[in-house]
């Protein structure tokens, strides 16, 4: 007989996402799915957490859910002129520094903290990839794609 676990993998996995995520000070409203399902223009959910699922691989004894994540907040702009070309008018920088830290503390529970001791397992190395400007209202955060393994104790028979 299949343990809990396993048959409800998908379940279990996702939400453990979620919840990381939601309990991160950061993050104010966490959604899953497509992106373009998500109503970005309601400017109460900010900063977002978005959660997409890219694929599942069945290995002998687990299986690997590949998932990306978003990780984001709006871009505020100053209409004060500015002299620091570097920095711009806007904080845009906070945002990058303040979703890569969500990032990398999921990331990093995976890898050695209590969602690894539970028995998920990151596989690899998690790859963040900074967006800008992006979407309607001009939001700017991480995509961060990573690989989480759990034990399929499925029966054969």
């Amino acid at each position: 007989m299949a343990t809990d676990k396993a048959q409800r993998g998908f379940y279990l996995v996702t939400n453990v996402i979620k919840d990381e995520l939601i309990n991160n000070p950061s993050i104010k409203t966490c959604t899953f799915g497509d992106i373009t399902d998500v109503d970005l223009q309601k400017q109460t959910m900010f900063p977002l957490a978005h959660v997409i699922i890219d694929s599942v691989t069945h290995t002998e004894k687990s299986m690997q859910f590949t998932y990306t994540v978003l990780t984001m907040e709006q871009i505020d702009s100053s209409k004060e002129y500015v002299n620091d070309l570097f920095l711009g008018n806007n904080n845009t920088h906070d945002i990058l520094n303040t979703q890569l830290t969500v990032s990398n503390r999921l990331v990093t529970r995976l890898r050695k903290g209590q969602l690894y001791a539970d028995g998920y397992e990151l596989v690899g190395d998690a790859t963040c990839e900074p967006f800008f400007d992006r979407f309607d209202n001009l939001l700017a955060g991480w995509a961060t794609t990573f690989t989480v393994e759990i034990f399929n104790d499925l029966n054969y028979c």
